[in-house]
């Protein structure tokens, strides 16, 4: 598509063929029961047909979404278990973190920039991340022993996207069983024996064999097989959209490549001729 700019004495003009829009299949427009958050959703009776009833609304505990039907509030938490394996088993885990520095007097009009600072993970604990805003980081995996010919470690990065924290106490016998949701990445040292990350038997679990309880053992985590752990959430306070069937809610994390290839492996694609691409028209009228 064309788009549109303005010119220094604010005249309108047109750059042809600036904005490329692509289509992505995401599932049914409504709701699926499959490759999506959707379902039915959780709800209890209320002695209250509609809001103008009820006296002390701050004291509800969840949002009434039809006629005396209360939808219970709740958190979705997905566990990405990574063998990730970058160019061999030997790994390490970099945090990447983004810091603010000051201009020194004189140096720059700028008055402040930011650079990246690498820290390679030691132990379980160094790579324990809870995501912060205002304190952001990347989160690379590498391959320490294998560089590319500018001397750069290969690995991939993962993007987190979907993120939320529990709010419950880590002592509520729920949040005991589910303490990987205390931080939103974990990285262990690879063992077949850890492979859920709330237990075996979570609901019989009394939080004795979960991933917070592996990793507190601190283990050494440089140059080692590792398994890196993502946990994706959602908070949802549902409102009268989602009764009786809840909407499709899509989200997810992406892994990019970090100096994996020599360069840009997109360069070697075949370029696309006007012949090869779609052509939409309109139907002709009779």
């Amino acid at each position: 598509m064309d788009g549109v700019f303005s010119t220094s004495d604010g005249h309108p003009f047109v750059q042809p063929n600036m904005i490329c829009l692509f289509e992505h299949y995401a599932g049914d427009i409504s709701w699926r029961h499959s490759e999506g958050l959707s379902g039915m959703l959780m709800v209890k009776g209320s002695p209250h047909q509609s809001l103008y009833q009820v006296p002390n609304q701050d004291a509800m505990s969840g949002p009434l979404i039809l006629e005396n039907v209360i939808g219970v509030v709740h958190d979705h938490f997905i566990s990405f278990h990574l063998d990730m394996d970058i160019d061999g088993a030997n790994n390490s885990f970099v945090n990447v973190n983004l810091v603010k520095e000051r201009s020194l007097p004189g140096e720059s009009p700028r008055k402040s920039y930011w650079k990246a600072k690498r820290k390679i993970a030691k132990t379980e604990k160094d790579a324990q991340i809870k995501l912060k805003l205002y304190d952001p980081s990347e989160f690379h995996m590498i391959n320490p022993s294998k560089m590319s010919r500018l001397g750069n470690p290969t690995g991939y990065k993962i993007v987190p996207v979907g993120t939320a924290a529990s709010l419950l106490d880590h002592d509520d016998p729920p949040q005991l069983r589910s303490a990987f949701t205390n931080n939103q990445i974990w990285v262990t040292p690879y063992n077949k024996s850890e492979q859920w990350a709330a237990g075996l038997l979570v609901l019989q679990s009394r939080g004795d064999d979960t991933l917070a309880v592996w990793s507190e053992r601190d283990r050494h985590i440089e140059n080692e097989d590792l398994v890196l752990w993502y946990t994706l959430g959602f908070h949802h306070i549902p409102c009268q959209e989602d009764f009786p069937v809840m909407p499709t809610v899509t989200s997810g994390f992406e892994l990019k490549p970090v100096n994996f290839f020599e360069s840009n492996p997109i360069l070697r694609s075949a370029p696309a001729f006007e012949k090869d691409l779609p052509v939409c028209r309109p139907s002709a009228s009779s």
